[in-house]
């Protein structure tokens, strides 16, 4: 399999740009411009479907976020399957755990839990959060996200910039990124990892901000890492300032703070 088919040739040497990554804020990152190979995030793009309209999705209307995503890979265009089972393989595999320096074994989710096509349109949003850290079904560590954006000519006035957020201020993003087409985003993800574009979509009627989400997973972590097993946390959830106690103060501080808490 030609590496070149899937991924532009700047970025062929994960090692050129690892030391980037580990030292990006507010946590290791890498923004790729022009990722994949031009004439296959073409097709992809020219493929792309109303995800209101597929048979397998998942459509999210929550307080913290209003958004579209596929299940699974039976309702991908060719090319979108094409490329997400490359971005799957171990081909790419041994390329992230270059790119990040991650000891432990990488493996992809063919069942693209969360993953897949995401959509959101005028009026959605996507809160400031951490991912679900644990695949509970097989065990899994969540070690890593990677978006790609599809959106040709994006208005930075119809909001939906990623922001990566630093876990001691989950207001003001330390990092933006505009979702411009063929703009990749790979980042760690653990229990502090906050990123999300909060302020709802002005897009006009008719357009959509589109991407694709893959997220790779490990057989345990660093012993820096480790807590408790949670599900996405979004910056508003009021379990969020619980959890935050327990990760940030001494156990026997925090317990008697959860008391205070409890008896209000």
């Amino acid at each position: 399999m030609e590496f070149d088919k899937y991924i532009n040739t700047k970025y062929k040497f994960p090692q050129e740009f690892s030391e980037t990554y580990s030292l990006n804020d507010p946590f290791p990152h890498i923004v790729f411009e022009d990722f994949i190979n031009k004439d296959l995030i073409n097709n992809v793009h020219k493929e792309f479907p109303d995800l209101l309209k597929l048979r397998n999705k998942l459509n999210f209307t929550t307080l913290n976020e209003i958004k579209l995503t596929s299940i699974g890979m039976e309702d991908l265009s060719p090319s979108a399957f094409e490329l997400i089972s490359f971005l799957n393989s171990d081909i790419f595999l041994i390329y992230l755990q270059k790119l990040t320096g991650i000891k432990e074994k990488l493996f992809s989710d063919p069942y693209l839990l969360g993953g897949g096509y995401h959509e959101i349109k005028k009026g959605g949003f996507l809160d400031v959060h951490a991912d679900f850290n644990k695949y509970k079904d097989v065990n899994l560590d969540r070690r890593i996200n990677l978006l790609l954006y599809l959106n040709h000519d994006w208005n930075i006035e119809w909001n939906g910039n990623l922001g990566l957020y630093n876990k001691d201020d989950l207001k003001n993003p330390k990092k933006i990124i505009k979702p411009d087409f063929n703009r990749c985003v790979i980042f760690t993800t653990n229990s502090n990892t906050y990123h999300g574009h909060p302020e709802k979509l002005k897009c006009p009627d008719g357009t959509s901000r589109k991407s694709i989400a893959l997220y790779y997973y490990s057989y345990g972590r660093p012993a820096s890492e480790m807590g408790k097993i949670h599900g996405t946390r979004f910056r508003n959830d009021s379990n969020f300032f619980k959890d935050l106690i327990k990760d940030l103060l001494p156990p026997i501080i925090s317990r008697n703070v959860k008391k205070l808490l409890k008896k209000d």
